[in-house]
C-alpha cells in the first residue's frame, strides 16, 4: 500500500472512533423552550384561545406597539386591501370608536410625510399581536416601565 493510501485509511479510522454513537446524538436533539424535540409534531397548535374582545391592552414598555384586544381571524390583509383600515383609519376610527392610526405610520424611512400609510407599516400584524392564554415559556421576573405602572 501507498504512504498517501495509509494515512487516509488511518485518519478514517481515528473519525469514525472520534464520533458519538448515533444514539448519543439523538439525546443531543434541538428542545424547545418548553423542552420538546423541535422535529416532533406540534401538539400546541390551536389549543391556545385568544383573550375575549375588549379595551386596548395596558403596554408594558415605552415604545410597545398597542396589542390587539380582539380577534383578528380571516382578516383580509394583503397588497391590495388590508382590514383593519375598515376601522382603524383616520376617515373611519371615530364611528367605529377604534384607535386610529399613529402619525408615525404616515412616514417613509427617510422621516419624510406621506399620504398614505407608510408599505413599511401597512402588514399590521409584524408589530401588533393578538393576545392569548398561553402559558409565559420560561419564568422572568420582567416589570413594566415605570413611566408605564
Amino acid at each position: 500500500m501507498s504512504q498517501p493510501r495509509i494515512r487516509i485509511i488511518a485518519l478514517a479510522a481515528a473519525l469514525a472512533f472520534a464520533l458519538p454513537p448515533a444514539a448519543s446524538l439523538a439525546e443531543d436533539a434541538v428542545k424547545t423552550l418548553r423542552n420538546a424535540d423541535v422535529a416532533a409534531p406540534d401538539d400546541t397548535a390551536g389549543q391556545y384561545r385568544l383573550l375575549p374582545d375588549g379595551q386596548p391592552l395596558p403596554r408594558d414598555y415605552v415604545q410597545q406597539p398597542p396589542l390587539v384586544p380582539h380577534k383578528i381571524d380571516g382578516y383580509e390583509v394583503t397588497l391590495n386591501f388590508n382590514r383593519c383600515m375598515d376601522c382603524h383609519s383616520w376617515s373611519r376610527y371615530r364611528e367605529t370608536g377604534a384607535t386610529k392610526v399613529s402619525l408615525t405610520h404616515f412616514k417613509d424611512r427617510d422621516g419624510g410625510e406621506l399620504s398614505n400609510i407608510s408599505p413599511r407599516r401597512y402588514f399590521c400584524v409584524q408589530c401588533h399581536t393578538p393576545q392569548t392564554d398561553a402559558k409565559p415559556l420560561v419564568d422572568n421576573n420582567f416589570m413594566r416601565a415605570e413611566g408605564l405602572r
